[in-house]
């Protein structure tokens, strides 16, 4: 535990701070963990977040020990529709910590989708990635597939690419291109930088258009490809240091499966009359 003197540097980080690097929650949630009374150090409970931490200190959370910080992970996932993004829901619904493999270490997920939505989240194990992902200056493009009830023009949809505000919340412009119709349905690719709670739906309502499916297919560079509604895959070290401009010590270790490739079954030849 950090005893520097007011006059000296303080040694080590702060406590939530380390906790959300060992994968045991966000740094906020960290915080009111220690609030709550459930965080020791060095067998004494602490209050308050206003501390710092070394390696040399012993973590304890609700009585157990915290290990040392594994290396920055991430992973792709698809999550359904019917799951919400929380760690624990106030109707119990499930979540996605709930059908995720039990393989899986303590996650946090970067940003949220709602129960409705689907297509790809993001999860790290690393609460400082978490926090610089999810963080407007980042200014990632996150992409979605979008299916609205409607027959959308161009003109329908300028409000959204000039950006516009909703109950007094200014939405940034998005991205909006119209793919295709499809009988009384649209789909749409719309693409924004900072998130916002239904931002997407919200958007479509103001100008008229209702919202049957959500589909978010890109974080940044991070694509959802091929991966099948509930399946989750680790993104090799290497990528999420190039990516994020991290030093790792060592990148070359990776639970990460190789990508996968659908096995489509063969076309049959269709029966041709023989040459004559």
């Amino acid at each position: 535990m950090n005893t520097s003197t007011p006059s000296e540097p303080p040694k080590g980080d702060r406590i939530a701070k380390v906790l959300a690097r060992a994968g045991v929650a966000s740094r906020r949630e960290a915080e009111r963990m220690i609030e709550a009374g459930r965080v020791s150090v060095n067998g004494a409970q602490i209050m308050s977040p206003a501390l710092n931490v070394t390696a040399s200190d012993q973590i304890t959370v609700d009585g157990k020990d915290v290990s040392a910080p594994e290396p920055p992970r991430m992973w792709l996932y698809h999550k359904p529709v019917g799951l919400v993004s929380t760690d624990r829901d106030e109707k119990d619904r499930q979540t996605i910590y709930d059908a995720l493999p039990e393989d899986m270490p303590r996650v946090m997920s970067v940003g949220r989708l709602d129960i409705n939505s689907e297509g790809l989240l993001l999860l790290t194990n690393d609460g400082g990635i978490k926090r610089k992902l999810e963080l407007p200056s980042t200014g990632w493009l996150r992409k979605y597939r979008v299916r609205v009830n409607g027959r959308p023009e161009d003109k329908t949809l300028e409000p959204l690419r000039r950006g516009l505000t909703i109950d007094g919340e200014r939405f940034q412009p998005m991205t909006v291109t119209i793919d295709r119709q499809q009988g009384a349905n649209a789909w749409l690719t719309v693409g924004l930088r900072e998130g916002r709670n239904r931002e997407i739906r919200r958007a479509m309502e103001a100008v008229g258009l209702a919202v049957n499916r959500l589909i978010r297919v890109s974080y940044g560079p991070f694509q959802l490809g091929e991966l099948k509604a509930g399946e989750v895959e680790e993104i090799r070290r290497k990528i999420v240091r190039d990516q994020l401009g991290l030093e790792l010590v060592d990148d070359s270790g990776t639970a990460a499966k190789k990508p996968r490739t659908l096995q489509r079954p063969q076309r049959k030849k269709p029966n041709r009359p023989p040459k004559r």
